[in-house]
């Protein structure tokens, strides 16, 4: 600990001897919101970036470390961002970080913890026999799912029914595979509550049933999948001897925890009243919010409360629920929504800013489909996505009011939002970190005794041969 905050202040005198020079001149007088973007350096976007690989590579080569430490490796990023910028911008900094807090960060964590916590009060009790066609409808079912209730609802709802029907099972890990790949990702591309990118494009203005303006895309990618499952799964299947005395254990399937789907009823009702009704705004903090959205927060928490009062503890206990995987997410959050400030200043700015050279240089939907797509891959697909929405706004409608030019974008560029929108979901499912279901469904499938691929066993082997070649076949057809 000693050691950690030794870093930290040597970082923090090094950025801020750093920044001095980039800043001379700029500080003297208010910035105003609209200009924020145009003065900031590019350097000013590194801490978002350091929180990014921080996330994606330290789990991988210094897991323990990462276990024990990673709340202090979110504010560590935090601080290294906020603090030259409190320093050199004062007001106008402390308002960007209130308004990303209240804006962004609050409503994002309670509806990812309300959905997490309803959804771990249904337990699926009891198993089918672990079929080709059994396992393509459980595949089919938890895809159509995950725009309900979330891509990480719909995978703790049904990774361990799955897996208990396919225990006696010898090739088991293509199923999980695909699992990540078509509810843990893909599935969750119709609705603000499938996929936690959308429903940030939703929080900035995207009504909530734009997104069903995706389904051509996502019924193609998963039909194409399910159908390679299907033929993989019956082909091992051909191969493997069965265990008769385990396949006769097989218990009728029930469903404990009922009262949980008028829950989830409850959170779509309050998603869709904030995105369809006006009630005014209200300030907090001096950053204006809309009582609708208040309102909505208010039910997502009544509804996780609920769900926590009226669930049997044995159910959660049947779902080995724990708080940890959404303490982490919102600890992590928590960071990279602080960190993200600059480069959605930087790209609102558009030509302006500091990366006018990438907002000059992606001209075609398939360019924002692909490099949006690479980075969600390796990186967390939600601010990979907030990051490029401004982006297309800054190209497109630079110094526009984000309302306005939010309404003229789903309109005038379908495809450069469309391609964003697919590039985040899609191919979030093309790495263990590329969205946060895919490492839980992982963790537990190998508590199960799922030998699961490494992280680069997992692209060699899956996601380059299958999900890339798909992509590219998308692009073809789509862009």
């Amino acid at each position: 600990m000693k050691l950690f905050i030794r870093v930290l202040l040597f970082y923090l005198v090094s950025l801020l001897a750093f920044a001095a020079p980039c800043f001379a001149g700029s500080s003297a007088e208010p910035v105003t919101g609209a200009e924020l973007g145009v003065v900031l350096p590019l350097w000013s976007v590194a801490p978002f970036v350091g929180i990014l690989l921080s996330i994606a590579l330290v789990p991988l080569f210094a897991p323990r470390l990462w276990h024990h430490h990673f709340p202090k490796i979110s504010a560590f990023w935090a601080v290294v961002f906020s603090a030259p910028f409190l320093f050199f911008f004062r007001g106008q900094a402390l308002h960007e970080i209130i308004h990303v807090i209240i804006i962004d960060y609050i409503p994002f964590i309670l509806l990812l913890w309300s959905l997490f916590t309803v959804a771990g009060g249904i337990y699926i009790k009891g198993s089918l026999k672990g079929t080709p066609a059994v396992n393509t409808v459980i595949l089919l079912i938890g895809t159509m799912l995950a725009s309900v209730i979330g891509t990480t609802g719909a995978s703790m709802l049904l990774i361990r029914p799955i897996l208990r029907s396919n225990s006696w099972r010898a090739h088991k890990v293509h199923t999980i595979v695909f699992f990540i790949f078509l509810v843990s990702n893909i599935g969750g591309s119709l609705t603000p509550l499938g996929d936690p990118p959308l429903f940030l494009g939703f929080l900035h203005g995207v009504p909530f049933f734009w997104t069903l303006n995706l389904f051509p895309k996502m019924a193609f990618a998963s039909a194409v999948l399910l159908i390679l499952y299907f033929v993989a799964d019956s082909w091992y299947y051909k191969k493997e001897i069965k265990n008769d005395t385990e396949e006769s254990i097989a218990e009728p399937l029930s469903i404990k925890g009922r009262r949980n789907f008028i829950f989830l009823a409850g959170i779509i009702a309050a998603v869709l009243f904030s995105g369809t009704v006006k009630l005014g705004n209200v300030e907090i903090f001096g950053v204006s919010q809309d009582i609708e959205n208040l309102i909505r927060d208010v039910v997502l928490i009544f509804m996780g409360g609920l769900s926590l009062i009226w669930t049997s503890p044995d159910v959660r206990k049947g779902n080995e629920f724990s708080w940890a995987p959404i303490m982490e997410v919102a600890y992590l959050f928590a960071g990279i929504f602080i960190t993200i400030v600059p480069a959605l200043a930087i790209l609102k700015a558009g030509e302006r800013g500091a990366l006018a050279f990438l907002v000059k240089g992606l001209e075609h939907p398939q360019q924002y489909f692909w490099l949006v797509g690479c980075l969600s891959s390796f990186l967390d697909n939600a601010p990979t996505y907030l990051t490029f929405f401004n982006g297309v706004i800054g190209k497109f409608y630079p110094g526009v009011p984000e309302a306005q030019a939010v309404s003229a974008l789903i309109v005038e560029k379908v495809p450069y939002l469309m391609a964003i929108s697919t590039g985040a979901v899609f191919m979030g499912a093309n790495t263990y970190i590329g969205n946060a279901p895919n490492f839980m469904v992982k963790s537990i499938a190998e508590e199960a005794g799922v030998n699961m691929p490494t992280f680069f066993g997992y692209m060699l082997k899956y996601s380059l041969p299958i999900l890339i070649v798909l992509f590219l076949l998308m692009t073809f057809l789509f862009y």
